[in-house]
């Protein structure tokens, strides 16, 4: 299981969140040693993610609960599987159980979307790509779920990349300013360009930057920009994108669609822990 620093800061910080001074109800309740097992029941289909995060949810608050992982993370999943078991005395399964839930059904929720997206644009070049759109502080979570549920990252943050926008195009007071001011500075990043209208378009490609984002175009001024652009420049498209729009957005021939609903309006996948004592 892949857990990385980030990841275990992050559990960290939603167990001391939810704990606080102690569970006063599952301490004074089940013993030491009880024992008990619990099954993680998928509750409507989709696509499983965090099953890792879960785990290691578990792992801080008892290193002793084992784990039993039944699914793969990106795996589709049926409602009534069954994806993974717990086992362990005392109450650390009930401590750690919403803080493991509430990570596994929302980054199952965002795969699930995602694979909606993918399975949208498939036969064409159009690779899924997310945004900067997540939940402050879980952007590592959110973007790993989509990366289970077959999309791609775009930038992880301002820092590796670089994205000149409508409002730094106005700050600059043009496309060919603002790249250049960027390109003083020595930076070894890719470049991309958000345009809105061919005019600025054609400005961004004088410019020979890496990616052109064409943002809240129509499918036929899309159509019309990938045309004109004859692959000089990866293309990605922008704004507004749904399950209903993106199958022919992608059939314009855009390279990449970024879609911020994938983490921006998430429907968390329905997964229950159904725990028994164990005699």
């Amino acid at each position: 299981m892949n857990i990385t620093d980030d990841i275990r800061r992050i559990v960290a910080s939603a167990l001391k969140e939810d704990i606080g001074r102690g569970d006063v109800t599952s301490v004074p309740i089940i013993t030491p040693s009880t024992r008990l097992t619990g099954e993680f029941l998928v509750k409507a289909d989709g696509v499983i993610a965090g099953i890792a995060v879960a785990w290691q949810t578990f792992a801080q608050v008892d290193r002793h609960i084992a784990f039993e992982q039944l699914a793969g993370e990106g795996a589709t999943v049926r409602k009534g599987d069954v994806i993974a078991r717990v086992k362990g005395k005392g109450p650390g399964i009930l401590i750690a159980e919403r803080t493991a839930l509430n990570f596994m059904q929302r980054m199952s929720g965002i795969a699930t979307t995602t694979r909606a997206y993918v399975d949208a644009v498939q036969g064409t070049r159009a690779v899924i790509l997310d945004t900067r759109k997540t939940v402050p502080g879980l952007r590592v979570l959110d973007k790993l779920a989509v990366t289970l549920g077959g999309g791609s990252n775009h930038r992880a943050g301002l820092y590796d990349m670089v994205l000149i926008k409508d409002n730094h195009i106005e700050a600059a007071g043009s496309i060919a300013a603002a790249v250049a001011r960027v390109r003083a500075q020595k930076c070894k990043l890719p470049i991309e360009v958000e345009v809105t209208n061919m005019a600025q378009l054609d400005e961004a490609l004088a410019q020979q930057v890496d990616r052109i984002m064409l943002d809240n175009m129509s499918v036929e001024q899309m159509r019309e920009a990938v045309e004109h652009t004859a692959g000089r420049c990866k293309l990605e498209a922008s704004g507004g994108i749904n399950l209903d729009t993106v199958t022919a957005i992608a059939a314009t021939g855009v390279d990449y669609i970024s879609v911020g609903a994938l983490t921006h309006s998430v429907t968390a996948l329905d997964i229950s822990l159904d725990v028994k004592l164990e005699h």
